[in-house]
């Protein structure tokens, strides 16, 4: 009978001993969850992670991406090259957490970083006349209302976050290639870029020598 109870009490201490080390594993990740490591600025020099423009010289929402385990922050132009980023199968374990401007409060041309935003929570405006650091922009907001009011003034359509994938890449990238060729049209146009080439190129291509004149000069040099 006492060993009985001897094996028991034990079964209860193991038992104890288990719950409230699953109670102390719960707690950790709750902690771990709950810890939010926040937005960071964008500061003087910094690049884009992708591709390696100044950040702070570009308009338009910029954006960033911090790693909760190793606090790695990476940091870029556009919303769209952090997309960009995020979609590479690679990225997509990663614990990380993804911050996007506010547009409807802050200046397109200069973003505040006090107005950096949750990137999941966030709404996007795709395909309006808003040009940002490469062109057509995909246009953040806090908010689907003022998101719908870029898209009734500007065009394009709202989207959420989980709504952006590789084909609204693919329309930006499309859209971007569409206004360059544009842009290079209208400074044609508007500056005669075309004219001042075939100038430059009159004045600087080199001038074939007749055969029979240098001839004749090699001639008249030896009878010297």
């Amino acid at each position: 009978m006492i060993k009985m109870q001897s094996v028991a009490m034990r079964w209860l201490v193991v038992l104890l001993a288990s719950v409230l080390l699953t109670a102390c594993g719960d707690d950790k990740k709750t902690a771990e969850v709950a810890e939010v490591l926040g937005p960071v600025a964008f500061e003087s020099g910094d690049e884009c992670h992708v591709c390696g423009m100044i950040i702070t010289e570009l308009p338009g929402a910029k954006a960033q991406a911090l790693e909760s385990s190793s606090t790695a922050v990476r940091k870029f132009c556009s919303t769209q090259d952090m997309l960009s980023w995020w979609l590479q199968p690679e990225n997509q374990h990663l614990k990380a957490e993804l911050y996007v401007h506010d547009v409807a409060k802050t200046p397109w041309d200069h973003p505040k970083d006090e107005h950096l935003i949750d990137a999941r929570t966030a709404w996007y405006v795709v395909g309006s006349s808003l040009q940002g650091a490469m062109g057509p922009s995909l246009v953040s907001f806090s908010s689907r209302e003022a998101a719908q009011l870029l898209a009734d003034s500007k065009g394009g359509r709202v989207l959420s976050w989980d709504q952006l994938d590789m084909a609204v890449l693919q329309e930006l990238a499309s859209a971007g290639h569409e206004h360059a060729a544009a842009y290079g049209e209208h400074l044609m146009d508007e500056y005669g870029v075309a004219e001042e080439i075939d100038e430059h190129d009159q004045h600087t291509a080199p001038v074939d020598v007749p055969a029979t004149d240098a001839a004749t000069e090699h001639d008249a040099h030896q009878q010297h």
